[in-house]
């Protein structure tokens, strides 16, 4: 019989190496001498290795799901940055105000078209002109039937309400615009007018007229 000097396990005369630990066996000649030095390392037991396997990566274990239980899925890669919310688009049409006017707006025919005819306006933005043949867009406050000269360009103004105030601005037309007989409004300088004020489109006057909603 050969003795291993690693685990004392009895081993079968012609072994080379342990049926207990693996360990390589002395010589039959040299009796029970101690295996290498250098071997050791290599014939680690298998369940030392599994268990020193298991420590020196806890992460992984740890990381190892349960049977019966849900595992939640790790991103990999950069992490998921939180997407800011998409702002409002002030690139064109009617501004979002704070609250709704609390009245009631329009434009009135005084002379130069069908007297008394109405337009109401919306809050936001109301185009002032006529109503263009080519690309068939009608604006909000339509002249073209109180315009027999012409002399209103097809985007002559533009009037806002937002809130509680009112404003008109020439947008570049031809003939000009004019609130109660004052000087021509420069283009893309809105003027504030209110109730009663009288506008000058082309040749055709009108009077904002505001009535309290009830």
């Amino acid at each position: 019989m050969i003795k291993c000097g690693e685990c004392g396990y009895e081993n079968m005369d012609g072994l080379d190496y342990c049926d207990g630990c693996g360990a390589k066996l002395a010589a039959a000649a040299g009796g029970n001498a101690a295996a290498p030095a250098e071997n050791k390392s290599e014939t680690t037991p298998p369940e030392a290795g599994a268990d020193i396997d298991a420590k020196a990566t806890p992460s992984l274990a740890a990381d190892a799901p349960v049977d019966g239980q849900p595992t939640s899925e790790v991103p990999t890669g950069d992490l998921k940055k939180e997407t800011p919310a998409p702002s409002a688009d002030v690139s064109g049409g009617a501004a979002p105000s704070a609250a709704p006017a609390a009245f009631k707006a329009k434009l009135s025919v005084v002379r130069g078209g069908l007297k008394k005819k109405e337009f109401p306006l919306e809050d936001g933005n109301n185009l002032v002109g006529r109503w263009d043949p080519e690309t068939g867009s009608f604006p909000e406050v339509d002249l073209d039937a109180d315009d027999p000269e012409a002399k209103i360009s097809r985007k002559h103004a533009l009037i806002r309400i937002d809130g509680g105030k009112i404003t008109i601005e020439d947008i570049g037309s031809l003939n000009g615009t004019y609130v109660n007989r004052q000087p021509r409004l420069s283009p893309g300088s809105p003027a504030e007018i209110k109730s009663g004020d009288e506008v000058i489109i082309g040749k055709t006057f009108l009077k904002l007229v505001i009535e309290p909603i009830s």
